[in-house]
């Protein structure tokens, strides 16, 4: 449970929007548990208890409110500043690990015991992983009934449940009610089914959201083939575990609304997951503003652009190989670059969309071409090379749940990546909050045109005080020159 009950007591009373995904209140008295903005009358204090996660109050008794849907919450924060072991594992579990691998696939990856990785979870937010993949697995079951048109039998299968049972049995214990019961009761029209071989689905953020400077940020850096923007919406290939599909992401104020095509749904919840990566929909915009807000040089920044966000990615190996391809080079180079790339070894996608018509190419296809003929330089060939074959052999993970630290250790190790390429790396693949690569040049000139710091050493020794969220003052910082 929740240490600082005060605290969590105060935002409930209170109905506080932004700590809704930041902890869960527990009712006794009712056997509900509730997001801390639910509009129910506010409990007796003797009758409330606080949990870090939905799972661990399930694992309490307690099942979700039809009313406030805490399930629908927003991811917290707090998970994805953290780079301890509990942090990685937390990713990791919502990005699939465990359906696909099973908890020892997960302490594996972790280089931890199944004993001391449950031990550690139980303490840290109450719930083993077992339950942790349990109670994700109900969520993603619940959004397919509320948000399409399904039958419920697809949804028990699309979900990763082995048998119908076992779905009426866990949405029972989830929710309190049949899977039927809650089709019923959908306040939302659904949006899709089957036969449009689609589903849209409401991603939920913590508002402010400047969606129109991350859809920028994305059409400036677009490369034919692989993405396509419109004025309001961003759609690329994306590949995921059992499947190649095409996601279109279009914000809203208090969400960003997903359409997900894919040859099956088994994914689902993992393009959920990499899609709220790719919009840092878990961010809480309020408390890095508060932070970055309080330097003179940022401020003006920060209040032009509230609610920006630090564009993530779907797979980082292709983020990587953006990284290097563009090194030294004006983004409208590394486009071409990397178009060409794409090219030569992207798969075509057998149902195209749009101008999205092939997938970036895997590390093992990077890993065993040349790279003639495309305009790399030797060394740039050499660099993508010994990154996809690192990447290939698994020697080398570049996703949210890796180790942030050894993986940039990693990378400076490997032949034409020093400090730049790995802290952008580690921005957007890893999702790592602090990382700043105080050597870019567009950082530096708005960093001059703010009257701040002119070399790099002297903007690293100053990005000091943005602690923990450097990365969010990088954006600001790029953005401002973009404006």
């Amino acid at each position: 449970m929740i240490e600082d009950f005060d605290q969590c007591y105060r935002a409930a009373a209170s109905r506080d929007r932004r700590f809704d995904g930041r902890f869960i209140t527990a009712v006794t008295s009712t056997g509900i548990y509730c997001r801390p903005s639910c509009p129910a009358q506010t409990p007796r204090r003797e009758n409330v208890r606080f949990y870090a996660v939905a799972a661990a109050a399930q694992a309490a008794g307690f099942r979700a409110c039809k009313r406030c849907r805490p399930q629908a919450s927003p991811g917290s924060p707090d998970w994805d500043i953290r780079a301890d072991l509990a942090g990685r594992a937390l990713r990791l579990i919502a990005d699939g690990v465990v359906d696909d691998s099973g908890i020892g696939g997960l302490a594996k990856r972790l280089s931890v015991s199944e004993r001391h990785l449950h031990r550690l979870l139980v303490a840290e937010v109450g719930a083993g992983p077992l339950a942790l993949a349990r109670t994700r697995r109900a969520q993603t079951a619940r959004l397919l009934i509320d948000s399409t048109a399904l039958p419920l039998t697809d949804i028990a299968f699309t979900a990763g449940y082995s048998s119908v049972r076992q779905f009426n049995d866990s949405i029972r214990e989830a929710f309190g009610c049949t899977p039927s019961y809650l089709r019923e009761r959908s306040a939302r029209e659904p949006s899709a089914g089957p036969a449009t071989g689609a589903i849209v689905l409401r991603l939920a953020l913590r508002p402010p959201y400047d969606g129109a400077a991350w859809l920028a940020w994305l059409a400036s850096r677009a490369v034919p083939g692989i993405e396509e923007l419109t004025d309001a919406s961003y759609r690329r290939s994306i590949q995921l575990p059992r499947s190649i599909g095409i996601i279109e992401l279009t914000p809203g104020e208090d969400h960003v609304s997903l359409r997900l095509s894919a040859e099956t749904l088994a994914d689902l919840a993992v393009a959920v997951s990499r899609s709220r990566a790719l919009g840092d929909l878990n961010s809480d915009p309020e408390t890095v503003a508060e932070v970055l807000g309080l330097d003179p040089l940022l401020a003006p920044v920060v209040a032009a652009h509230p609610g920006l966000r630090v564009p993530g990615h779907v797979d980082g190996f292709e983020l990587a190989c953006r990284a290097v391809i563009g090194q030294q080079i004006t983004v409208a180079g590394a486009r071409t670059l990397l178009g060409r790339l794409i090219e030569a070894l992207g798969a075509e996608l057998s149902t195209p969309d749009g101008a999205v018509n092939r997938v970036f190419p895997t590390p093992t296809a990077v890993a065993e071409s040349e790279l003639d003929g495309l305009g790399f330089t030797g060394a740039r060939r050499r660099t993508l090379r010994t990154l996809a074959a690192a990447v290939a052999s698994g020697d080398l993970q570049l996703d949210r749940g890796a180790d942030r630290e050894q993986t940039v250790r990693d990378l400076l190790a490997l032949p034409g990546i020093g400090p730049w390429t790995s802290s952008y790396i580690a921005m957007r693949a890893l999702g790592d909050p602090d990382a700043f690569p105080a050597s870019d040049l567009g950082l530096l000139r708005s960093s001059r045109a703010l009257g701040g710091p002119a070399t790099a050493a002297e903007l690293e020794e100053h990005s000091s005080r943005w602690r923990p969220w450097r990365a969010y003052a990088a954006q600001h910082l790029w953005t401002y020159e973009d404006d």
